[in-house]
């Protein structure tokens, strides 16, 4: 792990190891596991692109059950801030219609994507809807909607690596990092 990178015009420091976050996604997948275990019907992930693309493939490489992968794209950041607002880029690359959903993202932390995300898989037909979130931002997450599963809890910073970007830039960082404002 280097001390520190740019991406970009921000510097960032380490944070949270490799190592670190495939024990979380050891943690996950042993529980979807145990969940999941002998389900008759075949549940649907999906991938919430681009920033989880990284934790889905992880993920499914961990589970030992019959399952079907689904993308769609949401954004709701530009640069460093969330807008507050969450619109669709790509829409879903499959039926959820009457089937069980796993909606997989990297991130959580105000909770309004998640929350936009519930309803719209929901309005698609899925009869079951579990959250699975590689991290949560707990100080900032205030909603009522229930997170079935999550990775981690981070502090409320803004972090790169593992999926998750700077302006479309440092998702490929095995690590992840931390703005550093010093």
């Amino acid at each position: 792990m280097k001390e520190r990178i740019k991406v970009n015009d921000k510097v960032f420091k380490p944070m949270i190891t490799n190592a670190e976050i495939e024990k979380a996604i050891d943690g996950v997948a042993e529980k979807l596991n145990r969940d999941f275990k002998g389900c008759e019907d075949v549940p649907v992930l999906l991938c919430i692109l681009n920033g989880s693309i990284m934790f889905t493939a992880e993920l499914m490489k961990r589970l030992d059950f019959t399952l079907e992968l689904v993308s769609m794209k949401l954004s709701s950041y530009v640069g460093t801030h969330s807008t507050g607002t969450t619109r669709e880029v790509m829409g879903m690359t499959g039926d959820l219609n009457g089937k069980r959903v796993i909606i997989v993202e990297d991130i959580v932390d105000t909770g309004n994507t998640i929350v936009d995300l519930d309803k719209i898989v929901r309005s698609k037909g899925a009869t079951d809807v579990k959250i699975c979130t590689m991290l949560l931002k707990p100080e900032i997450y205030n909603k009522p909607l229930k997170l079935d599963y999550v990775g981690m809890e981070i502090p409320n910073d803004f972090i790169v690596g593992f999926g998750l970007d700077y302006d479309e830039h440092g998702r490929n960082l095995p690590d992840i990092y931390v703005i550093d404002n010093d």
